[in-house]
């Protein structure tokens, strides 16, 4: 399943930062905005983005210091925003980490078409590592189940989430379209000695749904009279 690319945008001026969201959006990227640095660098371990748009003047942590700390433990690209056009400026955002800089105001067609080709160049560059066999982990657009260590990514936040309803969850969505009766899913989850009845994994997946909305393209669904699967929509 091949999910949107996710682009984060930092900037305090939230009129210019929904007007890139929009340029971004119908370019099919899906967006995050934040406002502040230290928000931005709470969002880079939740939302995950491919790409980070960063603008310069920020209140508290400014762009230059948030791209040191993202640049210690990550090699996500980053394009610089700024009404700062002096070289010097553009040379230490360089330096620092940054993969591209734009001068305040721009284009829309530019900054898309940077965004674009720093991606092209970041995945043309960037080797392929083959997938430790022990990790568990599924991604939807939207939704990220890492069962290797227990947690839920939904919209860019994380969710709390008790194991059993975690282990439910990646189990529906590792083997998507696949309808599973309650009697699969309780021996499945909670193991053929449990002592319970079927109305325990109704309970799980009715709490699911209270946490997890269905999304365009993916949602847990009722098979009536059989049980339940992850429906993967085909566009």
């Amino acid at each position: 399943m091949v999910s949107k690319q996710k682009i984060l945008i930092v900037d305090d001026d939230n009129k210019i930062a929904e007007l890139i969201s929009l340029y971004l959006t119908k370019e099919c990227y899906d967006t995050q905005i934040v406002n502040d640095g230290e928000e931005a660098l709470r969002a880079f371990e939740t939302f995950r983005p491919n790409l980070i748009l960063l603008d310069l003047m920020l209140p508290g942590m400014d762009g230059y210091q948030v791209c040191r700390e993202i640049r210690h433990n990550s090699d996500v690209p980053i394009i610089m925003l700024s009404a700062k056009g002096e070289v010097f400026d553009k040379v230490l955002g360089l330096e620092l980490g940054a993969d591209d800089y734009i001068i305040k105001p721009f284009d829309s067609k530019e900054l898309v078409a940077r965004v674009k080709a720093v991606l092209r160049r970041f995945q043309a560059a960037r080797p392929v590592p083959a997938a430790p066999s022990n990790i568990k982990c599924v991604e939807y657009p939207d939704l990220i189940i890492n069962q290797t260590n227990y947690s839920v990514i939904y919209q860019g936040k994380a969710i709390d989430m008790p194991p059993k309803e975690l282990e439910l969850l990646y189990f529906l969505a590792s083997s998507p379209n696949q309808v599973f009766t309650r009697e699969q899913l309780l021996g499945h989850i909670w193991g053929y000695e449990y002592i319970g009845d079927t109305r325990t994994v109704d309970v799980h997946i009715k709490r699911l749904r209270e946490k997890i909305k269905d999304h365009e393209s993916w949602s847990i669904s009722t098979v009536w009279g059989i049980g339940y699967k992850f429906e993967v929509k085909t566009p």
